[in-house]
């Protein structure tokens, strides 16, 4: 089974990581401004999401080998790996485990640390709309509304809706899977992982998922770990500020 992706640019490949109940073509604006950067930027859609395959079973290890496994079928070499809240996880995993491969880490608001469950609305939400015939996307709306009061997550977490046939909506993502492994999200890294390889960690400064103390934490699993602020942004920090996203990321692949 072979992950979907979306490939663009020339160069140095740059795989990138979506996270949790997100997709590749989140990072499609972005993915053209590394592309113009020098990098062969992949999209990928990761298992239960966007346009890849439905498993039963969902971790961080099946994620990693996934990407490896994608790695092999394009033979890419010398990558960069950049993942975002989930993503950023399978990312670190794949690093530690994939040192051969990988070149590069960067880590997009998440740390190796542990994460108590926190979508269970969410999740709750996305499982009335997958378990229900959908003719409309304001219909969809509505229905999510009642579990995610926030406009703007709700227009994220609908970008998941696709035309199934004519007249009825379907969910890209497998909710009945991940809401049934959503404690696998959280899980720390194991505590004997390492990448020696250069890494960034990102934090929106507005964001609580990284505190500045776990700095020491991260350096313990990557010790050429550094971590930077983004400004006027929050956990979706490549959407809230993307300019200084893609001006921290790509000084940082200069150095």
């Amino acid at each position: 089974m072979q992950l979907h992706s979306k490939i663009m640019g020339a160069g140095r490949p740059l795989l990138i990581l979506h996270g949790f109940l997100g997709m590749g073509d989140n990072w499609k604006t972005l993915g053209l401004k590394f592309a113009e950067q020098g990098y062969e930027v992949h999209l990928i859609d990761q298992r239960n999401h966007g346009r890849s395959f439905h498993h039963p079973a969902f971790s961080y290890q099946d994620m990693s080998a996934d990407l490896h496994q994608y790695c092999l079928h394009y033979r890419l070499n010398n990558v960069i790996v950049l993942g975002h809240s989930m993503g950023g996880k399978t990312a670190m995993t794949f690093a530690c485990t994939h040192r051969d491969i990988c070149a590069a880490l960067i880590v997009a608001d998440i740390g190796p640390k542990a994460y108590p469950q926190h979508h269970q609305s969410i999740l709750k939400g996305l499982m009335v709309l997958s378990t229900t015939k959908l003719v409309a996307r304001q219909q969809a709306d509505e229905l999510l509304a009642v579990y995610v009061a926030d406009p703007g997550v709700r227009q994220f977490l609908l970008k998941n809706l696709y035309w199934v046939s004519t007249g009825v909506l379907g969910l890209r993502a497998n909710v009945p899977i991940l809401a049934a492994q959503a404690a696998a999200i959280g899980e720390s890294l194991e505590e004997n992982r390492r990448f020696d390889g250069p890494t960034l960690f990102l934090k929106g400064i507005q964001s609580d998922y990284i505190d500045p103390s776990d700095l020491w934490l991260m350096q313990h699993h990557f010790p050429k770990a550094i971590l930077r602020q983004i400004e006027r942004a929050g956990h979706w920090l490549h959407a809230e500020n993307p300019q200084d996203f893609l001006t921290a990321v790509c000084a940082f692949l200069r150095d």
